[in-house]
């Protein structure tokens, strides 16, 4: 994310090589197994709240507002200690925020476990404080769970993925209780799919999306703006 924002347009064509690097780095073709262990899906309640960084926030929201059963995406900051940080200040990495995305979805369609699955199908938990050329602690990996469950499940199927091998180096995804959340500027909010053609977007999200699409296709929603 840092080598193609809005302000910076003068990106060269080695940049933009280097994006692709960072896609193929940041996810590949690693298949992923769902999780052995399901979760309860909580029916009592029609919504239910997941907080999930990868990397970039544009990617994990992009892949996440496509998923049926989710309801709502939100790029923002959480983890760290300035109150109410801004763009600038997180990308400086001073503030210990990571970008993260704020998942509201319906528990009776999708489960908490089903969002993890897709999280890590999504970016490369085995690179600590990076994917591809995005490096600093605001790219890490990082699940902030919202009760023991979401702990448990979380843990149990980051245990599965490492027994698996699933990648050759170890899972560095911070399992951390969540804290407040910090709604991101309006310009990060829903990012590729108002600006597909951006250099980032097209380079870097868009294989990750198509890759989603790929992986879950019984699973895309019709609407998903």
């Amino acid at each position: 994310m840092t080598l193609f924002r809005p302000i910076q347009l003068a990106c060269t064509i080695c940049a933009l090589f280097l994006g692709l690097v960072a896609c193929a780095r940041a996810g590949g073709d690693t298949n992923v197994p769902a999780p052995s262990t399901k979760g309860s899906r909580m029916s009592t309640s029609d919504t239910a709240t997941a907080i999930l960084g990868g990397g970039c926030f544009w990617c994990i929201e992009a892949v996440f507002q496509r998923l049926d059963g989710v309801l709502h995406v939100e790029s923002g900051y959480a983890g760290g200690s300035t109150v109410s940080p801004t763009y600038k200040q997180v990308c400086d990495g001073k503030t210990g925020h990571a970008e993260v995305c704020r998942v509201t979805y319906n528990p009776s369609v999708v489960s908490y476990a089903d969002l993890l699955h897709v999280f890590f199908t999504a970016h490369d938990p085995t690179t600590l404080n990076r994917q591809g050329n995005d490096v600093g602690t605001q790219y890490r990996s990082i699940i902030m769970y919202m009760s023991d469950e979401q702990r448990s499940v979380a843990t149990d199927y980051i245990k599965q993925l490492d027994a698996s091998k699933t990648w050759a180096d170890p899972i560095v995804t911070q399992v951390v209780p969540a804290d407040t959340f910090y709604v991101a500027e309006n310009y990060h909010q829903n990012y590729f799919n108002d600006n597909g053609s951006q250099p980032y977007c097209a380079f870097v999200v868009r294989p990750k999306v198509e890759k989603f699409m790929q992986k879950f296709g019984d699973r895309v929603k019709q609407n998903y703006r």
